[in-house]
C-alpha cells in the first residue's frame, strides 16, 4: 500500500479499527500517517456518543500515537475521551503547552493532574476553564481570570456553582453578566 492509499484508507472514519491499526504498523514513524491516524481516532469519539468507540485496539493506538514527535498528534490523543489515564499523566508534562493545555480540557484527567496543571503557564490553567472534572476551588479562580472567554467558558462549566454565576452578575463585561443570568435562570429551572 502506498502512502497516499493509506491516506485515503484513513480519511474514513468507519474504517475498522484493525485496518487502522494495520495502516500504522505499516508507516510505523511516518508522521503525515500518524497524523491521519490521530484525526481518523478524533473523528470516530463523538462528544456525545464518548463510549462508542472504546476499545483495547483504540486505547492501544492512542498509546502509540503518544510519543509521536508531531505535535497536532500528541494534542490530538491528549483531549481524546479514549485516552488512558496513564497517557494523559505523561502528556500532562509534554514539553509544549498546547499539548498540557488539552489534557487540562480532557474531562477524564484526573483531579491530581487538573491540580498540577493549575499551576502551569496561561494557556493551560485557560484548558481547565470548561473542564467539567476541574475542582470547584479552581473554577472559583478562574471565575476572576483577567481573559474574557475563560471567565465564560467558566460560566458555560457544568460543574459552575449558583454562587460563582451570581458573583459574575457583577462582572465589568456585559456578555459575562449575560451568561451569568442565563446560566442562573438554567439552574432555577432544572431545580423546578
Amino acid at each position: 500500500m502506498t502512502q497516499k492509499e493509506a491516506s485515503e484508507l484513513l480519511e474514513n472514519k468507519a474504517l475498522d479499527i484493525l485496518h487502522v491499526k494495520n495502516v500504522l504498523e505499516q508507516f510505523a514513524g511516518d508522521e503525515l500517517i500518524e497524523g491521519l491516524v490521530a484525526m481518523n481516532l478524533s473523528l470516530r469519539t463523538s462528544v456525545y456518543e464518548r463510549q462508542k468507540e472504546q476499545s483495547e485496539t483504540m486505547c492501544e493506538l492512542l498509546l502509540k500515537l503518544s510519543t509521536s514527535k508531531d505535535m497536532s498528534v500528541r494534542w490530538a490523543v491528549a483531549k481524546n475521551p479514549h485516552t488512558s489515564i496513564e497517557v494523559l499523566e505523561k502528556l500532562s508534562t509534554d514539553n509544549i503547552n498546547l499539548v498540557r493545555a488539552l489534557v487540562a480540557t480532557n474531562p477524564l484527567t484526573p483531579i491530581p493532574i487538573l491540580k498540577k496543571l493549575f499551576n502551569d503557564e496561561k494557556i493551560v490553567r485557560d484548558g481547565l476553564s470548561g473542564n467539567p472534572s476541574t475542582p470547584l476551588k479552581y473554577l472559583e479562580i478562574l471565575a476572576d481570570d483577567n481573559d474574557t472567554m475563560v471567565r465564560l467558558r467558566v460560566i458555560e462549566n457544568p460543574s459552575t456553582s449558583k454562587a460563582i454565576c451570581e458573583k459574575l452578575l457583577n462582572d465589568a463585561e456585559e456578555n459575562i453578566r449575560q451568561g451569568a443570568s442565563a446560566k442562573l435562570k438554567r439552574i432555577h429551572h432544572a431545580n423546578q
